[in-house]
């Protein structure tokens, strides 16, 4: 008998009265059920953490600290157990899904330190000017109030902790709303926070279905909104409550540029490993994941075979499998998704140099050249195992190419020129350039966001807890400065 996983509602185990079904994608076996808030819990949820946002602001450091690292702690010990879920309910290869809950483990950590030495406070003298003798100005940061995470499926434990670490790190009360095709992932961070000394109503895990969840974006009870999923729903959100501070972590079409220094066969080598691993990696469901390469002309004949052998030798099946490589897709209409916009691609004139196949929900990881700049593919964020290369003369060119798309999360250089990397630093419009790698790289540490729609904000431990709260003066009188 299958049992059903409970959501967690203000720090306490609880069911609705509907459950729906989790399933894995390579084989179609359930994974789980999972209850469904009623909408009085809902309501209870937010009540709670609307409730206690003065409480919990006021919390110690050391108990923030102390909860963070508890869950950091208990994540490592349960390494094997978490990841094997993950791959279970999103199709991730088993070997990227250990990866996914070692970042998890770190981004407790890092918030656990940062709680420690946030707010320290910044004192000004304002006797700069002659009405300003003897006042001082002290500067903290407040929180804004309650989040609402929404967490998308592709990183389905990490980006919940990318939501959930920070604000727990500044004291900010949090209700995440999971994905709906990989919520158990989520609602085992319920499980650790459970094991802290919180109070009860500074956070809640909400299954609720997406179709419930414009009621919570336009809860005024919830003023700090952070979403990571599609361009699309992202900016509805943003247009819908614009009086509200939303973070909004969107797509990308990333590229993966390489310039004509990094020319000798071993860094060509390098270039199409990395490249053909990380355009297949979650199987390309990555915002950062390579969805283009732009070649200089004179290193294009020699780099193109190389990525193919690379992309070909990808090991495609199922994720449970240490050899595995690439998995399936969350489920197949994405599947299919993807399929017709490399059909389209083709059929308007693009070269299929390798996959183009589709097997249930698992595409081939395909590579292509030639594409014609009207199609989908061109413009769009594929999410899927899907490069295009394309052959550009000289530097300016290629950076022309890299800003040619309505997207600009990351971008990957290859290059030794220390003035290349900063003429890229400068003339991409992007949130990050990664120098001598792929666009993929991400530390959780590091300020992580697009420009143009690619979202708004930044995430990594630090700069989320300074998105989520404010800065306050305290301006001091009378002082012998």
């Amino acid at each position: 008998m299958t049992t059903t996983h409970a959501f967690w509602l203000a720090g306490r185990e609880a069911t609705g009265e509907d459950a729906f079904d989790v399933t894995n994608s390579f084989d179609g076996r359930l994974v789980g059920k999972v209850s469904v808030p009623t909408e009085a819990q809902v309501e209870e949820a937010v009540a709670a953490a609307h409730a206690v946002v003065d409480e919990f602001a006021a919390t110690p450091a050391h108990v923030r600290a102390a909860a963070l690292d508890h869950v950091s702690k208990r994540l490592a010990e349960r390494t094997e157990e978490i990841a094997q879920l993950i791959s279970a309910e999103n199709g991730k290869p088993i070997k990227w899904a250990r990866g996914e809950v070692g970042r998890a483990v770190s981004v407790f950590r890092f918030a656990a330190e940062e709680a420690r030495r946030f707010n320290g406070g910044e004192a000004q003298r304002l006797d700069t000017e002659a009405g300003g003798v003897g006042r001082l100005a002290l500067t903290r940061r407040i929180p804004k109030g309650v989040v609402l995470g929404i967490a998308p499926f592709n990183f389905p434990l990490n980006l919940s902790a990318h939501k959930v670490a920070p604000a727990i790190a500044v004291g900010a009360p949090i209700i995440l709303k999971p994905a709906p095709a990989t919520p158990i992932s989520s609602l085992i961070l319920g499980e650790l926070l459970a094991e802290t000394d919180l109070p009860a109503g500074s956070w809640s895990i909400l299954t609720v279905p997406n179709d419930r969840m414009p009621a919570l974006v336009q809860d005024e009870r919830l003023p700090v909104i952070s979403f990571t999923g599609s361009d699309k729903v992202g900016y509805a959100i943003q247009e819908s409550v614009p009086h509200k501070h939303c973070t909004l972590e969107l797509g990308g079409n990333a590229a993966a540029v390489v310039l004509p220094d990094w020319s000798t066969e071993a860094d060509l080598d390098w270039a199409a490993t990395r490249i053909a691993t990380f355009s297949n990696y979650q199987g390309g469901q990555s915002c950062i994941s390579v969805q283009r390469v732009i070649a200089d002309a004179s290193v294009y004949d020699r780099l193109v075979p190389k990525i193919v052998a690379a992309v070909e030798a990808q090991v495609t099946g199922d994720p449970a499998d240490d050899a595995t490589d690439v998995g399936p897709l969350v489920d197949e209409a994405a599947a299919r998704r993807v399929e017709s916009w490399v059909d389209e691609a083709v059929a308007a004139g693009a070269t299929l140099l390798a996959g183009g196949k589709r097997e249930g929900a698992t595409y081939a990881p395909t590579v292509l050249t030639d594409l014609p700049a009207e199609v989908t593919l061109a413009r769009a964020e594929v999410f899927g195992p899907v490069l295009t290369i394309a052959k550009v003369d000289g530097e300016p060119e290629a950076f022309a190419a890299v800003n040619d798309s309505d997207f600009g999360l990351q971008a990957g250089v290859f290059t030794r020129d220390l003035q290349a990397a900063f003429r890229a630093h400068r003339a991409l419009e992007v949130g990050g350039v990664i120098v001598g790698d792929v666009p993929s790289y991400r530390a959780d540490q590091m300020p992580y966001g697009g420009a143009k729609k690619s979202g708004v904000g930044r995430e990594g431990v630090k700069y989320a807890m300074d998105d989520y709260t404010y800065e306050r003066v305290l301006v001091l009188t009378g002082l012998a400065l």
